[in-house]
Parts: structure tokens; sequence; C-alpha cells
């Protein structure tokens, strides 16, 4: 269920703000009806994830097909190179080939398991549409809570979900903004250094993005691989300075621009977090789980730590 919650969270979240800032505009030239908006929004999300599933998806899954083949040949052939044979025996100390292989067919089953995850994201859709369309009669329904016999309970309630709110949803839909714009940059850099399988490239990188710090690390492994099959040492070295470019954006334009002050974790701890959330709730804790820390943060009441 934990997919289903976190996708109609994730969808009534940022359609609310995205309806939110249309409608902010809008009224400065003619009054809208906010309604009408989701409508229009939904609308538009809908017709786009029937394009995709019936033109991109097929290519999707092909191209990563195509990279997950091409990476396990990498490790199973390795090229005559000292270097690279070193870095090889000792990655294996750590996990064997047939580890490698076990995880990125795990990865790769995900990705193809795609029937049951887009009935997640079809009902995600639905619930946040009338949760959208409804969201003043649900307020108005759900304050008769605290004047009932256990108001006590739910105003404390009220109070932990408007801290929610403000804190893990904003930051995860600041997580959302920065992958966005990191997976827009790389693939327009891998583009003019000739990868292949871009649209599958842009996908992972995306994803990865969502995940702080260490998604970066994540994704060097498939993109220097990649390059070193396709361009040899310099490949890897464009794709070294790509990825410092742009982790420096990150860290210096857009993490400043987009998160407060009390997101900016300290690497020690954004480590420590990504481990035990992704212990207790699989790859969805890489994703929430910094969110989830944040909220803590701000019901403890941490304040600053640079202040």
């Amino acid at each position: 269920m934990i997919n289903l919650v976190l996708f109609t969270f994730i969808f009534s979240f940022l359609m609310g703000r995205l309806q939110d800032f249309i409608s902010f505009h809008l009224k400065k030239i003619i009054p809208a009806n906010s309604n009408l908006i989701i409508i229009l929004l939904y609308s538009i999300v809908v017709v786009a994830l029937i394009v995709v599933i019936y033109k991109y998806i097929p290519v999707v899954i092909a191209q990563v097909s195509t990279l997950v083949r091409q990476i396990i040949h990498f490790y199973d052939n390795p090229p005559d190179n000292p270097t690279i044979v070193y870095l090889l025996d000792l990655a294996k100390k750590f996990a064997s080939p047939q580890d490698l292989e076990k995880h990125f067919n795990m990865i790769y089953s995900y990705v193809t398991n795609f029937g049951k995850a887009s009935m997640q994201v079809i009902l995600a859709i639905i619930l946040s549409l009338f949760f959208l369309l409804e969201k003043k009669r649900i307020v108005k329904f759900s304050s008769r809570f605290k004047y009932g016999k256990f108001g006590g309970f739910f105003l404390e309630l009220e109070y932990f979900g408007r801290k929610f709110i403000n804190t893990f949803g904003k930051v995860i839909e600041v997580q959302f903004t920065i992958a966005f714009v990191n997976a827009i940059l790389s693939t327009i850099a891998l583009w003019i250094l000739g990868f292949p399988q871009l649209i599958g490239l842009a996908i992972m990188i995306f994803f990865l993005g969502l995940i702080p710090v260490a998604g970066v690390f994540i994704s060097l492994i498939p993109l220097v691989t990649i390059a070193y099959s396709i361009g040899g040492g310099m490949q890897v070295i464009y794709v070294l300075v790509m990825i410092t470019a742009l982790h420096s954006l990150e860290a210096y334009v857009l993490n400043p621009k987009f998160m407060s002050a009390k997101t900016n974790l300290p690497a020690f701890y954004t480590f420590l977090v990504l481990i035990f959330s992704e212990h207790f709730l699989g790859i969805w804790g890489l994703i929430i789980g910094i969110p989830i820390f944040i909220f803590l943060l701000d019901i403890l009441g941490v304040e600053d730590y640079e202040s």
C-alpha cells in the first residue's frame, strides 16, 4: 500500500501546487475556476500518460534492457586494461558479478513489471483528482472530528498534518524539481557526447536524482561503464567532468535556491538516513528518507545547525 499512498500524496501535492501557481497568475488576467484548472491539468496528464504508454514505454523497456546487458557484459568481459581489471577485482571483493547481475535484473524486473505499477498510478491519479476537486468539502468535513469525543487527538493530528505538508511535501517538491533539471541537463550533455539509449538514461538519471547526494554516485557506475565501452578513457573523463559540473550546479545553485537551510544536511547524516530508510522502506526509503527526517527535525524544533 505504500506505493499507492505515496503516489496519491505526491500527485495531490504537486498538482495542487501547480493549480495554485496557475490560478495566482491567471486571476490577474481573467477569473478562473480552480476545479476547471484541475480538470484541465489532469486531462493533460492522462493524455500524456496514454501517449507515453503506447509510444515510448516499449522504447524505454528496450533501451533499459540494452543498458543492463551492456553493463553486465562489461563486468563479465572486462577490457584488457590493468587499471580497469584492478578496479573490477576490487569491486568483486564487495559484490560478485553474480550479485551485480542479480541487482541489475531486479531493477529491470521493476521496470518491466509495468502492469502493477500502472494500476497503482491510475488509482493514485483518480484519488488525488477527487481529493483536489472536493478539497474544501473534505477540509470542512474533517474539521468536524475536532469537536467530537476525541477532539483533542484530532487537534494534535491536525497540527502534525500541517507540519508534515509544510516539510515533507515541500522537500519532495524540491527533490522532483532538482531531479528534473538534472535529467534535462544531463541528457543534453550525454547527447553531445554521443551516448546511445538517451531516453532510458534520462529516466535513470531522473529517478536517481530523487536520491539526495547518493544518487549522483550511483549514476556514475552505469554512465562510466557505458562511456568506457563507447569511447575509452577520454570519454570517462568527459563524463566525470560533466557529473562534477552538474553536481556543483546542484550544490551551489539549485539547492540554495530551492532548499531551506534546515534541509542542508551534512553528508554523514544524509548517508546515515538513506541507509536506515532503505533498510526499513526499501527503494521508496531512498526517496522519502530525507523528507521524513526533515519532518522529524521540524517536529523536534531543531533549528538551523549553521545559525
